[in-house]
């Protein structure tokens, strides 16, 4: 197991091979412009709880979503404004948004993969965190067993390319201590089907 500190200089590479590129990136977005986001997101009405069937029953999911892609006549503040910044900073253009709010330390997502058949071959996904820090697994799904640990503060970046999606799976635990509201912005490029 790999784990990282909540003080990194410069963006950290921590997979660069066959199986995939995946980088951290601390201060990608200042400390003020992160909290008026997170501010901004967290007060609107965009957060719907959905229902999920497991262990042969339906559960609410532990956490709050909101998507937009391309098709949508408009995206609420600031979702714009941080999708042009995300794809100035990585160099792609992305054209979808998913949004997670972990309420608190029981809210989670389990691991896993994105689902490639949704997206275009060769895009990354940019996850870009706001509010309260949180820790992320990412773990390799065979051998040799690679395993990261990472906190992604608010203002970071992690950019898992495409082909890290077949390697690896990353999710973010439920804790044990009360923590704060998380928000998880995921820029992706989507495959069209029109």
């Amino acid at each position: 197991m790999t784990q990282f500190s909540l003080f990194n200089e410069g963006p950290l590479v921590l997979l660069d091979d066959a199986t995939g590129r995946i980088v951290y990136e601390e201060n990608v977005i200042d400390a003020a412009t992160a909290d008026r986001w997170f501010q901004q997101l967290l007060n609107s009405t965009i957060w719907s709880q959905k229902r999920r069937v497991m262990y042969e029953r339906e559960l609410d999911v532990p956490r709050l979503t909101a998507h937009f892609g391309f098709r949508d006549e408009s995206w609420p503040e600031p979702l714009a404004e941080a999708m042009q910044h995300v794809s100035r900073h990585t160099g792609h253009a992305f054209d979808s948004i998913g949004l997670n709010l972990y309420r608190d330390e029981h809210d989670s997502v389990a691991m896993h993969n994105d689902r490639l058949a949704d997206l275009m071959e060769g895009r990354p996904i940019a996850l870009l965190s706001l509010g309260t820090a949180r820790r992320m697994l990412i773990r390799s799904k065979a051998t040799p067993r690679r395993r990261f640990d990472l906190d992604l503060i608010p203002g970071s970046l992690l950019l898992m390319d495409w082909q890290s999606q077949h390697h690896y799976d990353h999710g973010i635990p439920k804790q044990t201590q009360p923590v704060s509201p998380r928000i998880s912005v995921a820029f992706r490029a989507r495959r069209r089907d029109d």
